[in-house]
């Protein structure tokens, strides 16, 4: 009998999807699983690398998969599966059956518990993002820049605007740092193989823009808490020194946020330029998000009217303001606003959502995250409709149009200050206030239900009440 087969997605700086070959150097059998941690590669690090216990990794191209993860056109006629597992289920059921194998499964995600971090090398470039026109991050800014450059030594990088705020040009303490930092300009400067570890200092914002400034493979992420909401970023600013150094010593927990991979086709593209498509990584046409598409009727007064197709086939056709197709990380933001459930992060899902639909039995849907969902305008739509990409980059969709939605091969990794469900559970408590409510007293508090006395009291009011009628 076979058991399970742990496979573990690795992402390295050039985009290619590359899956381990164990070869044993000791008695262990090659079948173990790999080590659970999140490899960050390095186009100098070589072919090859010990993921511990004895074993060698050697690193190849899977010949199946384009950069993006799409299968060729005939790769995809024979084979289908696009599922993630986690963890990777048993294979084989009862005495006669079994799943298919295939080698076409674009990755698994381990158990998340077992999701930790690792550094093949000591990081020595980190990006640090902080939220814009917000006097209260500057001070924490500079304190975290100088200490960086300072005490770790390492390469810092800032985007180029943030050194035309005039209160930081005016701190006497960053104009020490300017001439250390390296600067870059957002759409201009391909930041790819250049950083190793992203600081956020901000809100949610800043995590979206850091998913943004990478659309294949995103470095650790660490987000301190110092904007308005902060339901993902769980680390406080107060004492960032042990934090961050613990982080650098690769003593972290990973939340790997799926993100979507979002492709605009237009009517008059043919079947070959829409494969291009899906096999390329421009940004023009491929966009990847990590909370949500929304779709909606923008200043027109009728409604919606979207075709939405699964794997192909037709589904439904969404009557109302709009659908929202979001991440499990977006699940607690426009998601739950307009009804959806909220999902952990580590669950490999889509979440679809109408909004304000038509009719009264449209509820939310989760669907596998191995999809591939098709938004089209119907038909016989009277407008068209609107596209925004976590609220960025607004397109109008006309008749014909369609957007291609899946899960990228892509995630966030985003690190935890405590672990995947203690943080999770603390933004709900804290960011929500999820289930939040007065207590219900219990029995001992409650003077006149306690006692011997409860009882005759009660027929004291109701013989007294009768008294007063017959009065």
């Amino acid at each position: 009998m076979e058991g399970p087969v742990h496979q573990q997605q690795q992402y390295n700086f050039n985009g290619h999807v590359i899956r381990p070959r164990i070869r044993s150097s000791n008695s262990m059998s090659s079948s173990s699983s790999t080590a659970s941690n999140y490899h960050h590669h390095h186009p100098h690090h070589g072919s090859s690398g010990s993921n511990g216990g004895g074993k060698h990794v050697e690193w190849s191209d899977d010949d199946h998969l384009h950069d993006d993860g799409y299968f060729s056109s005939d790769t995809r006629r024979r084979r289908r599966t696009r599922s993630l597992n986690a963890p990777s289920p048993f294979q084989q059921f009862g005495p006669c059956g079994r799943i298919m194998k295939n080698s076409a499964m674009v990755m698994q995600i381990q158990d998340p518990a077992s999701q930790r971090l690792t550094w093949y090398k000591p990081p020595l470039a980190v990006l640090v993002i902080k939220k814009v026109r917000d006097s209260k991050v500057l001070q924490p800014f500079v304190q975290l820049v100088e200490w960086l450059i300072h005490e770790k030594h390492m390469v810092v990088w800032v985007e180029a605007a943030i050194l035309d705020d005039a209160l930081l040009t005016g701190d006497k303490r960053f104009t020490k740092l300017q001439d250390k930092l390296i600067t870059f300009k957002d759409g201009r400067d391909d930041l790819t193989d250049k950083i190793d570890f992203i600081i956020c200092l901000g809100g949610d914002g800043t995590l979206l823009y850091a998913s943004l400034l990478f659309q294949k493979s995103v470095p650790p992420v660490m987000a301190f808490h110092l904007g308005s909401l902060g339901f993902l970023t769980p680390f406080q600013f107060d004492n960032f020194q042990e934090q961050v150094t613990n982080v650098l010593e690769g003593h972290a927990a990973l939340t790997l946020r799926s993100r979507l991979r979002c492709i605009i086709v237009r009517k008059d593209k043919t079947e070959q330029e829409i494969s291009t498509f899906k096999s390329s990584q421009d940004p023009s046409t491929n966009i990847l998000v990590l909370n949500e598409v929304v779709i909606d009727r923008g200043l027109s007064s009728y409604l919606s009217n979207i075709d939405l197709f699964l794997d192909g086939k037709h589904i439904t056709s969404v009557q109302g303001d709009g659908l929202i197709v979001s991440t499990p990380t977006g699940s607690t933001a426009y998601s739950a606003a307009a009804g959806a459930s909220m999902i952990h992060p580590s669950v490999p899902a889509i979440l679809v959502t109408p909004i304000c639909p038509h009719s009264l039995s449209f509820r939310p849907i989760v669907l596998p995250a191995g999809v591939e969902l098709k938004i089209a305008i119907s038909p016989d739509s009277r407008n068209s409709s609107w596209v925004s990409f976590d609220g960025r980059n607004r397109q109008e969709l006309l008749h014909g149009d369609s957007l291609h939605v899946t899960t990228s091969i892509y995630p966030v990794p985003s690190i935890c200050a405590q672990d995947q469900i203690a943080d999770w559970f603390d933004s709900l408590a804290e960011c929500l206030h999820w289930n939040v409510r007065k207590r219900q007293k219990c029995l001992d508090e409650l003077s006149d239900l306690t006692g011997s006395g409860t009882e005759d009291s009660a027929i004291d009011d109701i013989v007294r009440g009768m008294e007063n009628l017959e009065n």
